[in-house]
């Protein structure tokens, strides 16, 4: 993807050269991650578990700085060059709708980091927090999606990552997660993972309609990148390499069918009205 030479996005806090200072002491590792997904998906819970990490006393250690690699200052600039483009193409779609696009922020980390939906690992891949609006990274997941999910990896398939992420913020901005997880509370956990699957299918589709959108930056083999991630994060294409077993009503985020199928959608439409996966999903 083009992008030396373009401007670069102000809103990027890169926490990369920082360790300790957002590993957790007590109470972390796997209960802190489900802590931080209780947050994420029923923000209304969010008090009672901050009572509990806070009952557990939960401290951050001592945070000591390095500087970054020549490679990571690199990244970096990528990072806030396609943040900046996503900030520009949504700020453009949100006023040709008689909206405001607030622009979210995000975060590259290293092992760990808080946020206002609690504390995550890498372990948790690239996330959306709506509680601060902010897109958390650790740019290691790149290289496992490639080493051990099998993607092709490439510039583009970082950023149809981010793409899909801020598509999550969208969401936020449009109301459309908050619906979603007050209908997941009042419905069963296949019903609620069905939500799921179209609230990420969506962010999905919503990638590819930023990336229709820049067109003039894409290069040969960009959007074959994006299909190669997005094949490689689908629900049955990871429990199939990691477990074995594939198992359907388990799925929150789709099959690697259907997220390459909603991308490409937006990509060839251009068309935010056009994805409405709720409607082309739930029965």
């Amino acid at each position: 993807m083009k992008w030396i030479g373009n401007r670069q996005s102000d809103n990027v806090e890169d926490r990369r050269g920082m360790s300790g200072g957002g590993k957790l002491a007590a109470g972390g590792g796997v209960i802190a991650i489900a802590f931080f997904l209780i947050k994420a998906f029923f923000p209304e819970a969010a008090p009672f578990v901050d009572s509990i990490q806070n009952q557990q006393g939960q401290q951050s250690e001592p945070t000591e700085q390095r500087d970054l690699t020549p490679e990571e200052i690199e990244s970096g600039k990528f990072i806030k060059t396609i943040f900046a483009y996503t900030e520009d193409t949504w700020g453009q779609i949100f006023q040709e709708n008689g909206m405001d696009y607030e622009q979210p922020r995000m975060v590259l980390f290293s092992d760990a980091v808080e946020t206002a939906c609690g504390g995550a690992t890498s372990a948790s891949g690239p996330f959306y927090c709506p509680g601060d609006k902010k897109v958390y990274m650790d740019l290691e997941f790149m290289k496992e999606l490639k080493t051990r999910f099998g993607a092709e990896g490439g510039d583009f398939a970082t950023a149809y990552v981010i793409a899909h992420e801020v598509g999550h913020h969208v969401q936020k901005l449009m109301g459309t997660s908050d619906k979603v997880r007050q209908l997941q509370s009042e419905r069963s956990e296949t019903e609620a993972n069905k939500l799921s699957v179209c609230l990420e299918l969506q962010a999905d589709f919503y990638a590819g309609v930023w990336a229709h959108y820049n067109q003039k930056y894409l290069e040969a083999g960009d959007i074959e990148e994006a299909l190669s991630a997005a094949n490689a994060v689908g629900d049955d294409a990871i429990q199939s390499k990691t477990s074995g077993q594939v198992q359907p009503d388990t799925f929150t985020h789709g099959t690697s069918e259907q997220r390459m199928y909603w991308f490409k959608k937006g990509y060839n439409s251009g068309d935010i009205k056009q994805g409405d996966t709720f409607s082309a999903l739930m029965d």
